[in-house]
């Protein structure tokens, strides 16, 4: 046990080592960053606020909201957190830039893009968009806010490029909610597919792929999939384990000499799947990184779905995923797609890995860039914060590509880049008690909330094929 332990300290110490000379010019990469997207902005002022806010999100500070990146930088609290929740900028040119940014730096023609909600627990009701949802990061429905997220991932790396915040008709159809919250007049209410499409149609141009990958809340949707196909997008998204499919190729009951001649059953997924010989699953060895190598089975199937009500009368490619957990159980993932059938299980599981990939952009996003850590209610105050996270996540993974190694991930010594960029801003020599004392806020700020672990357990092997690699 000691010796896996000094080995795995020694691994953590090399990810934390600066080479020398990494920092000497990191503000100066840091105001060369953001200066395409401060030139969207309106006045000077506004430009310099927008560089020392992302400049404080990748800095050390624990919680990062307007008021401790002030604080970071030795200045009265009121002009940032105006600048985030009242100051009336457009946040859509600065999404628009990052993602050019993005495909221009990650391009690569058989990328996926990865739709992804994700909540943000609140309390109260005052809080733009929140109400009692689902919040898929606690399993459970919660008093929250939802956020529809655009992610590109290729074999390069993986980035957030667009956000959407869910507006629920209890906001939309409500006057004084949406006064208080200072909502646009030309907001209305869209579900959160129709969000998805709205992203997908805006940067389809910029960001090239193959692909289109999503939960279950994305393809259990007969008519997300049908837009999909009519966009020529093709798809591999996640279905629940109660989806009804009809298999293609599966031999239908005897003809009794009258009447139609009979089909297969809709049959669950899951059943299905249970009764699927041990040929018909295909081993692939997906390289995880540093983490080494994650062994699924992949199987497919010519179908008919049924994911809402009545079913698209269109063939589908069912895919199911299998894989082990750390406690030996088994984890089906079920999927359909609109790909060829004879698409391969290595290309499949690839794509299906994606949204994992993107787990990873949450993680950087959430621990290093302060992404959940806004105290503000406002619209405008929401979309400011959100948007400037993504561009400090994309400052940090440059940063991080730059330097050549990998992030830390979830371990004590994960906050590598945000100890090695907190050199970005004012010399923390400096006192900030004055500036806290006038303000008259407690001098501790809270820690951010903890990162979910995303370590992928590495299952044994179950099956006897030789497996396929993706590389």
């Amino acid at each position: 046990m000691e010796r896996r332990f000094l080995e795995r300290k020694r691994e953590i110490l090399a990810q934390c080592e600066v080479p020398a000379g990494y920092l000497a010019d990191a503000l100066q990469r840091l105001q060369e960053f953001v200066a395409p997207f401060a030139r969207l902005l309106n006045t000077t002022e506004q430009h310099q606020q927008l560089a020392d806010y992302v400049a404080g999100l990748c800095s050390s500070v624990e919680r990062k909201t307007s008021e401790t990146i002030a604080y970071f930088h030795q200045q009265g609290r009121q002009p940032l957190q105006r600048f985030i929740g009242w100051h009336k900028w457009d946040h859509r040119p600065l999404l628009e830039e990052l993602a050019r940014q993005v495909g221009r730096e990650l391009a690569a023609a058989d990328a996926v893009l990865v739709l992804d909600p994700s909540a943000f627990s609140k309390k109260g009701e005052r809080s733009v968009g929140v109400q009692r949802q689902w919040n898929g990061r606690v399993g459970k429905v919660d008093n929250c806010q939802v956020g529809v997220y655009l992610g590109y991932v290729s074999r390069q790396e993986q980035a957030l490029v667009d956000v959407r915040l869910y507006l629920p008709r209890s906001w939309t159809g409500n006057r004084s909610r949406r006064r208080e919250c200072h909502i646009p007049e030309e907001v209305v209410f869209l579900t959160k597919l129709e969000q998805a499409l709205e992203m997908i149609i805006a940067h389809r141009q910029q960001l090239p792929h193959a692909w289109v990958a999503g939960d279950d809340e994305f393809g259990r949707s007969t008519g997300f999939r049908r837009e999909l196909r009519a966009l020529n997008e093709r798809y591999l998204l996640a279905v629940p384990s109660d989806t009804l499919v009809r298999d293609l190729d599966q031999v239908p009951p005897a003809w009794r000499g009258f009447g139609k001649h009979p089909k297969a059953d809709f049959q669950r997924v899951d059943a299905w799947c249970a009764h699927r010989p041990l040929e018909s699953w295909t081993p692939v060895d997906v390289r995880d990184g540093d983490k080494g190598p994650l062994l699924v089975h992949v199987c497919q199937a010519r179908v008919l779905a049924i994911t809402e009500r009545g079913h698209d009368e269109r063939e589908e490619l069912l895919v199911v995923t299998r894989r082990i957990d750390e406690r030996g159980g088994v984890i089906d993932d079920y999927w359909l797609s609109n790909a060829p059938f004879d698409t391969p299980a290595a290309e499949l599981a690839r794509v299906a890995k994606a949204r994992t990939w993107i787990e990873e952009c949450f993680q950087r996003a959430k621990g290093e860039a302060g992404l959940a850590d806004y105290e503000t209610r406002s619209w405008q105050g929401w979309h400011h914060h959100q948007t400037l996270s993504l561009l400090a996540s994309w400052y940090l993974l440059q940063e991080q590509r730059r330097w050549g190694k990998k992030d830390a991930g979830t371990d004590a010594a994960a906050g590598a880049n945000r100890r090695c960029l907190s050199v970005v801003g004012v010399d923390r020599g400096t006192d900030d008690r004055a500036f806290r004392e006038r303000d008259r806020v407690p001098t501790e700020t809270q820690r951010a909330r903890p990162v979910l672990p995303l370590e992928t357990p590495q299952p044994p092997p179950t099956l006897t094929h030789s497996s396929t690699q993706v590389t």
